[in-house]
């Protein structure tokens, strides 16, 4: 919460008001995007099931996932995804 309120203080002193709303929108666009795909993951991987639709049985979800610690290991990977996405495309 103090990053996104840090970064946008610091964007909005060095530009114009309408500058500021497009920057803070587009920013939180996409830090909703961005938990949004990470919760829709951890679901997917913990879960096995969509909406209640269900992809694959029980007994190949990660229960991991589901736990707190799942977040983590979930954003490495999708981290470590985006990287190799971004490399690629240089």
């Amino acid at each position: 919460y103090c990053i996104v309120l840090g970064r946008a203080e610091a964007f909005a002193s060095k530009n114009t008001v309408g500058a500021s709303f497009f920057d803070g929108l587009g920013m939180g666009l996409g830090f909703a995007f961005a938990l949004t795909l990470l919760g829709a993951t951890r679901e997917i991987l913990g879960s096995g099931k969509v909406f209640g639709m269900v992809l694959f049985p029980d007994k190949y979800a990660m229960l991991i996932f589901v736990l707190a610690p799942g977040a983590f290991i979930a954003l490495g990977y999708l981290t470590a995804v985006m990287n190799r996405l971004a490399k690629k495309s240089k």
